[in-house]
């Protein structure tokens, strides 16, 4: 790891806020909001990004609702990348592929237009935190049901406590998970 991304790292997590007790008492939210507000460290985690995405062959990003928009938008922008959001079930016009996973306590759904994906696409899904796994594991499939192949998932953090990551790897099928920093 070069010095230069080492500050970058140190810039971006400088810029995360820690809100204690929210959404609910007893949660540490980590509040991306001052670093988006920082217009250097929002190009630095934007070019950072930029560049997985180059370095794994990516044709398309896919940012994961809400906050992955964001981060992915701008993104695929720098990379010169299309860009396909996947929203939460019943926010997007039009014929869908839909997939539903497992959460906490319960169950959610998550839809793509599947006709922005094709087989020659290598999609690298963005996402502002990797958690439990759930909505990017859940994307996975989607992408491989529309026809694209996978060519990796970046988060800009990752709560290293929860099971995100083991719950990802056997989605992933050897593609790589790109994770700037680790809480």
């Amino acid at each position: 790891m070069t010095s230069t991304t080492e500050g970058t790292r140190e810039l971006l997590l400088s810029r995360i806020r820690d809100v204690q007790d929210y959404p609910k008492p007893g949660v540490l939210f980590k509040d991306i909001t001052p670093l988006l507000a920082d217009p250097k460290a929002f190009a630095a985690l934007t070019d950072m990004l930029a560049e997985l995405c180059v370095r794994h062959g990516a044709t398309k990003v896919v940012g994961l609702e809400a906050r992955g928009f964001i981060l992915a938008a701008p993104v695929a922008v720098r990379a010169g990348l299309g860009f396909v959001p996947v929203r939460k079930a019943g926010k997007l016009p039009g014929a869908t592929l839909s997939q539903a996973y497992e959460l906490e306590y319960g169950t959610a759904e998550i839809e793509i237009h599947a006709e922005d994906l094709s087989a020659d696409d290598r999609i690298m899904v963005i996402d502002d935190v990797l958690a439990t796994g759930g909505t990017a594991e859940a994307s996975l499939e989607l992408i491989r049901r529309a026809g694209a192949e996978v060519a990796g998932v970046a988060v800009l953090m990752e709560l290293g406590f929860l099971p995100g990551r083991a719950r990802l790897e056997q989605g992933l099928r050897g593609a790589p998970l790109e994770v700037l920093i680790t809480v």
